[in-house]
């Protein structure tokens, strides 16, 4: 089976690696754009920008299966809240679709990102690290390291494996 990934983020591409170890399965991870802004600002944003990633992926790969996985934030009465959000295709079905944990940003990053900063820069500076993104990702500092970006996709591949596991099994 082949599965193009829509991303070419370690912190992505390792979740989605494991999720499918079980598998007989090559990987072709493709930078293709989500279609959305560069910082989603809410869930349908973001899931919009998931189904985009896995589309264009399956599309331009020419696979079984593409993936796409995309964060974002959601805006609620209790403050900006860190999400993600996954998305598998396969011709001809519709896309199977799951989202992860949540958790509420600080305000000091929140009021940056209502100010129009996207979050991968906002924690490089915050972090005064490179590559957050890439790597632990806001919710692997915000949680001190106990949840890190690459676990919270590994929820979300979770999530659309077992979905898709089903809907095979199940001819739905």
């Amino acid at each position: 089976m082949k599965i193009i990934i829509g991303s070419l983020n370690p912190a992505k591409t390792r979740a989605v690696e494991e999720a499918f170890s079980n598998y007989s399965s090559s990987f072709l991870y493709l930078d293709v754009p989500s279609g959305v802004s560069e910082q989603p600002f809410s869930d349908d944003e973001t899931i919009r920008g998931a189904i985009n990633r896995a589309n264009l992926a399956l599309e331009q790969g020419e696979g079984n299966i593409g993936i796409g996985l995309e964060g974002g934030v959601q805006k609620t009465e209790h403050g900006l809240f860190l999400c993600n959000w996954g998305a598998l295709v396969e011709k001809n079905q519709p896309p199977i679709i799951g989202g992860g944990a949540r958790i509420l940003l600080p305000n000091v990053i929140a009021e940056r990102l209502l100010a129009g900063e996207e979050l991968g820069p906002v924690m490089d500076d915050f972090s005064k690290k490179e590559n957050v993104r890439k790597n632990e990702g806001a919710v692997g500092i915000f949680t001190n390291g106990l949840i890190n970006r690459a676990d919270m996709f590994g929820h979300v591949m979770k999530l659309l494996v077992g979905q898709y596991e089903y809907r095979n099994k199940q001819g739905v």
